[in-house]
């Protein structure tokens, strides 16, 4: 079970009293969609060092991701041995640690607290049928008052129903279901436990209480999973102590506090600063995350998720889809491999090459219009990336500047779906791959006309995990007070007056062009044979 409380001494660690000695350090973890990360900081939230380990995704049939839990833990290991050993320091200088991840999938634990067999990720289709029946029957519609967020096949409940009609020996097996923030905790510190801000984006729980709820579980006709649902935490709560074991494995000291950790989105809303109504802030990378966050939840069909916040008696409402900058990696990784090459040979990188090429094209120049839907849509389960308007005078450059725009235009289509229930605020904040590149975050502020903040730092999701450790090993009183400390603005960018009625006219041909497409994604949906 997690312990909490503050003024308590874990085997030299004291709580409780505020410290900002630059000697001694925390450890934020953020295991991704693809890369496990580890990063340590200062108690002022400056970047010490970072190691990243790539993670081995398996697909064993179409529509599948998993992976081998002992390999996660191996790799997460890993990533914190290096980013210890880059940083010079020892496991006794670490005051705290806590993990953030992708949210929902499956971690399915037995009774001696490991794997039961590869995780599920939460890029897996398998229980779309799920999902289709769900919504056909309502159910969606009937829980959402509680749940607050829509439904989609990588969810806990969708995988535990097609877990017990395709895998029911391993259902029988295991005592628990956790996130992967929850994983890495537990193989730290033995305690099993789940987070509450992960646990809020499962439709799982009542949002509204902050609790299980047995009639939702009941509404998806799985009540029986009821038991592997462990007790749950807070993000700053300290969620056990660092074990014999791990010590020995990460070079961390034993009785280390971690705290609950936290789901990523929220982690990347600390690190950007998101405390209060006030702000919105934008996160472009393998998804599009908008979000913002407020006392009162939104619960509309119009709002993607509304979850509990990591900052007490706050609700973050999201609208976001994977229609982001991992677009651009894709078409970089499948048609640009020779000019990789030539710019890491001549210490460039690829993207600052894509840079350059957009740049010197003009955003009146073309109208050709990008859907960035290769991994997904926003519309439309059927919705598939695609150009509209291509022409043979047109350059590299502007097929790039198509996928820059229609990226920031998929983002501008949430942010309308947001402002419903607020107003613009002064300023938004920008992180994630789009955020490095000037030219992209240029056009986030002539395309949305609002100045854009960027925070400091280029791991903001390990940041945030560090504010929680923060806050857990008494460096702070609160996630408010860490985050005040923690983080700082690094760049801000003004939007152009002069482009807001070209880019309004091109936004409106992408909106357009959606209205078009909507009943034409189902007739033209293509089976794989």
């Amino acid at each position: 079970m997690p312990v909490g409380g503050s003024g308590l001494d874990l085997n030299g660690f004291l709580l409780g009293e505020e410290t900002n000695d630059m000697s001694q350090y925390l450890l934020g973890i953020d295991n991704g969609s693809t890369v496990v990360k580890a990063a340590l900081f200062s108690t002022d939230g400056t970047d010490v060092a970072v190691a990243a380990k790539k993670i081995p995704l398996s697909s064993p049939q179409p529509g599948y991701s998993e992976v081998d839990m002992e390999v996660l833990w191996g790799l997460t290991v890993e990533a914190i041995c290096e980013a210890i050993q880059q940083a010079g320091v020892t496991g006794k200088d670490i005051l705290g640690a806590a993990c953030t991840g992708h949210g929902n999938g499956l971690y399915l634990v037995d009774h001696d607290l490991r794997p039961v067999r590869p995780a599920i990720r939460g890029a897996d289709t398998r229980a779309r049928e799920y999902i289709d029946r769900w919504l056909a029957d309502g159910v969606d519609v009937a829980v959402r008052p509680k749940t607050m967020q829509a439904i989609w096949p990588a969810q806990p409940n969708a995988l535990m129903a097609w877990m017990r009609d395709h895998e029911p020996d391993s259902l029988r097996k295991a005592v628990a279901n956790l996130t992967v923030t929850d994983y890495v905790r537990l193989r730290l510190t033995g305690q099993l436990a789940a987070e509450l801000t992960n646990q809020s984006g499962t439709s799982l729980m009542n949002v509204g209480t902050g609790q299980y709820d047995p009639e939702v579980l009941e509404a998806f006709g799985i009540a029986e999973m009821q038991r592997l649902l462990p007790p749950l935490c807070r993000s700053e709560e300290i969620g056990g102590t660092v074990t014999k074991a791990a010590a020995e494995a990460t070079g961390l000291a034993v009785g280390t506090p971690v705290a609950g950790g936290l789901f990523d989105i929220d982690a990347c809303g600390l690190a950007s600063g998101l405390v209060d109504e006030s702000q919105l802030c934008m996160i472009a990378g393998t998804w599009g995350n908008n979000q913002y966050i407020a006392p009162r939840p939104v619960v509309h069909q119009d709002v993607f998720m509304t979850t509990r916040y990591a900052i007490d008696g706050y609700f973050l409402m999201l609208e976001g889809s994977a229609t982001s900058a991992s677009n651009l990696e894709w078409f970089v990784t499948e048609f640009f491999q020779a000019e990789r090459k030539q710019a890491e040979a001549e210490g460039d990188s690829i993207y600052q090459w894509c840079d350059r090429l957009v740049a010197h094209t003009d955003p009146g120049e073309s109208g050709t219009v990008f859907l960035p839907f290769l991994h997904g849509s926003n519309v439309s389960l059927d919705g598939k990336g695609a150009f509209f308007g291509l022409d043979a005078w047109q350059s590299r450059g502007h097929v790039l500047r198509a996928i820059y725009e229609g990226i920031v235009f998929s983002h501008h289509w949430h942010l309308d779906r947001l402002l419903q229930f607020r107003s613009l605020p002064s300023q938004i904040r920008l992180s994630g791959g789009a955020a490095r590149s000037e030219v992209w975050l240029q056009m986030f502020a002539d395309i949305l006309q609002v100045p854009v903040e960027v925070p400091a730092g280029t791991e903001l999701g390990a940041l945030g995990a560090a504010i929680a450790a923060a806050v857990a090993a008494g460096c702070y009183d609160d996630l408010n007070a860490a985050c005040q400390s923690m983080v700082r603005i690094e760049r801000a960018c003004q939007p152009n007056p002069k482009l807001a009625d070209l880019y309004r006219e091109k936004y409106d041909r992408y909106l357009r062009l959606l209205q078009v497409m909507a009943p034409a994604w189902s007739e033209l949906a293509w089976k794989t044979r």
